[in-house]
């Protein structure tokens, strides 16, 4: 259907934008765990902290962008049917 076309396309779109948040996730959490208390690398744990949180709240709104696009589907099926 052609009314489907945009609603796919934002959530591909948000689905990208989650997976770049949990890779973001992914390296500030390896980052983080691959400091020894030994090591002279110091790390700067505020603005690891401050990446992690950015990440969870782009996958946060991204999450949101899906539930309000499958909301949308939902209704046009429902006016269609």
């Amino acid at each position: 259907m052609a009314a489907d076309k945009p609603i796919m396309d934002v959530m591909s779109v948000a689905l990208g934008g989650m997976q770049n948040a949990q890779s973001i996730l992914q390296r500030t959490a390896e980052h983080i765990a691959a400091v020894s208390p030994e090591s002279s690398d110091a790390v700067d744990l505020s603005a690891q902290m401050m990446a992690m949180l950015a990440a969870r709240n782009q996958y946060q709104t991204n999450a949101r962008v899906i539930q309000t696009a499958d909301d949308m589907q939902k209704k046009v099926l429902d006016l269609l049917a």
